[in-house]
């Protein structure tokens, strides 16, 4: 039988498994190291147990003889009881774990490196590996064993075969990571394309199974081609099968963030695992997921297209919204894994991570010159937000989609915040369908963690026409007040400008019970701007002025007393709002108001759920 294990193996190392093998299943053995074409060790069936296998050895061009020892040779009579040296069983335990360690076919690994990506167990090694990252141990390294080990399946010449089945694809377990304890699950790309089937199916939800019970949060690090399809019985329909992934998912939704990292194609079923993650990241040239895979989607519709262009980050980050991160590649999807994950607690009953404050990047003295005069000039609100909160700390997420709103993650004197901010850069900051959806999954999500949220009100409120109602405005806006409606962690309302029509409302406005509605001076709270507004109310006044200087100058003094009724002091002198700042204490106003108000307790009425989704 010939085996052929990595490049760089010891001869010490070689012979071992050639010992193991020869013990556990009665043929000789061959060893092969890397790509050498000649045997680095030969071990041959004994005849009695007091001859000593035959040892080739060729790392040196040499071949010798070697003595061989008790434990090579599975005798046990000239070792005390309290040798220290290995027995004869466990190293052949540990041949097969060195085996299993390998995963699959060595053409298919040595593939990954072309497409930019790390072999699965070197993937975790560089995830786990830092001074607070280990990995503590895995479940299930011996599933499928009996099914491919060692020599149940055809080899080809080179001793190696397509049916290898290591862990059966996918590795599970439970690491440390940026000093948190968090479980894990990582496909195997080598094996079968990193393909489901029974006994990896079982291992993944027996991890999230575990993580209900821990509250640690759960690691996906995917890259999986579906469920094999020609092994569906035993893990397709059945109760313990694949369909219990989505509903343990859905379990764990809100009670423990799920995290999932795309590395390759994650089609059919497997797509369904970053959808159903609290966050998912994509990797640039090597992610993609979609419901069928381009040879699927061309049999049942005749369309011809590329993965990528069928479901690559691109399609995900900027068109269904389905991808929160992108990242440029490995490195850099653990960089935003780890700096995510610094926001959120463990689980649902923990308070998230409070660190040092710091001061923001720049002066919050700055944000009154930032904001325009005019309301509708435009400006992009990441200026404001880079004056409150502390220097390097804002994560934003969605960036790409519905970019009208802003949603991310930052402190605040050390402690995280969600912010949903209108961009008045994009569109004026109306808030159209796609924006809305982001702006409620990320309110639903931030408030499922405890995570306390700060709106930053710019609108001219939520976009009108045909093309805007074709694409559910009014369902997703209703989704986006729903969530601010629904939401019971501290809040604070800061009306930077406008807060027209149900924009206000969507933004956390006075009706909506935040814990603070602040102003700054430039702002205005209306049901629409002056612009419209005389022209809806005033129109046939108007109309009747034939002097176009008359009608300019009627129309110039009705907007400028329109305007005195939707300012900020009105606002602030009827008690509408709770306060006007100016604006180089904003940062300030804040840090105190949310570390004032950390505690507050806030419920819901008593009921099963809300019937809005």
């Amino acid at each position: 039988m010939h085996v052929r294990i990595a490049d760089g193996a010891s001869e010490a190392e070689a012979t071992a498994i050639a010992t193991a093998l020869v013990e556990h299943v009665g043929v000789d053995i061959e060893v092969y190291v890397g790509d050498e074409a000649k045997p680095t060790v030969v071990r041959e069936v004994d005849s009695s147990a007091d001859e000593t296998p035959a040892s080739t050895g060729t790392a040196s061009g040499d071949q010798h003889t070697q003595e061989a020892s008790p434990a090579a040779t599975g005798t046990t009579a000239n070792r005390s009881s309290d040798s220290s040296e290995p027995t004869d069983r466990e190293e052949r335990l540990w041949a097969e774990i060195e085996d299993i360690l390998e995963g699959g076919p060595r053409k298919y690994r040595e593939q990954l490196s072309s497409e930019g990506k790390l072999f699965v167990r070197d993937r975790l090694e560089y995830w786990f590996s830092g001074p607070e990252d280990e990995f503590l141990f895995e479940d299930g390294k011996f599933a499928a064993f009996d099914e491919w080990h060692p020599d149940g399946v055809e080899t080809d010449d080179s001793g190696e075969s397509d049916n290898r089945l290591p862990a059966d694809g996918l590795i599970t377990g439970a690491a440390t990571f940026e000093g948190r304890d968090v479980h894990v699950m990582a496909n195997d790309y080598t094996v079968k394309r990193g393909s489901m089937a029974e006994k990896g199916v079982e291992k993944f939800l027996r991890m999230q199974q575990r993580a209900l019970k821990t509250g640690n949060p759960v690691l996906y690090l995917m890259d999986s081609s579906g469920g094999r399809i020609d092994q569906q019985t035993g893990f397709f329909a059945n109760r313990e099968g694949i369909g219990k992934y989505y509903y343990n998912h859905s379990m764990l939704s809100g009670r423990v963030p799920q995290i999932c990292v795309l590395y390759g194609p994650c089609i059919a079923g497997a797509a369904y695992t970053p959808v159903f993650a609290d966050f998912t990241v994509m990797v640039e040239g090597m992610s993609a997921m979609a419901i069928a895979s381009p040879r699927m989607v061309q049999m049942v519709t005749g369309e011809e297209i590329d993965l990528q262009e069928l479901g690559g980050p691109a399609v995900h980050a900027r068109e269904s919204g389905s991808a929160d991160l992108v990242a440029r590649d490995e490195e850099h999807a653990r960089e935003l894994v780890a700096k995510l994950l610094s926001y959120l607690p463990s689980n649902a009953d923990e308070t998230p991570p409070r660190v040092e404050g710091q001061s923001p990047a720049s002066s919050p003295a700055g944000i009154d010159a930032v904001v325009p005069e005019r309301p509708n000039a435009s400006y992009d609100m990441n200026a404001v937000i880079e004056r409150i909160v502390d220097a390097d700390s804002t994560l934003e997420i969605g960036s790409e989609y519905g970019d009208e709103i802003v949603t991310a993650f930052a402190r605040i004197d050390g402690r995280p915040v969600g912010i949903v901010a209108n961009q008045p850069a994009r569109r004026a900051g109306a808030i159209f369908p796609d924006a809305a959806e982001k702006a409620a999954r990320f309110i639903w999500t931030a408030d499922a963690f405890n995570v306390p949220l700060l709106y930053l009100c710019d609108t001219p409120g939520f976009m009108a026409g045909s093309q805007v109602e074709k694409e559910g405005i009014l369902e997703k806006g209703k989704k986006l007040i729903y969530a601010t409606a629904s939401a019971t962690v501290p809040q604070q309302t800061v009306i930077v400008r406008k807060a027209y029509g149900a924009g206000i409302y969507a933004m956390g406005g006075p009706a909506y019970d935040p814990e603070s509605v602040i102003g700054l001076p430039s702002g205005e709270i209306a049901i629409m701007g002056p612009e419209a507004a005389i022209n809806a109310v005033y129109a046939r006044k108007l109309a009747a002025v034939d002097d176009p200087d008359e009608r300019e100058a009627l129309e110039r003094e009705l907007r400028e007393a329109y305007r005195e009724d939707i300012d900020i002091h009105r606002m602030a002198s009827d008690v509408v709002i709770d306060e006007i700042v100016p604006p180089s204490t904003l940062r300030t106003e804040l840090e105190n108001r949310f570390e004032f108000y950390a505690d507050v307790e806030k419920s819901l009425p008593s009921k099963k759920h809300g019937t809005v989704l």
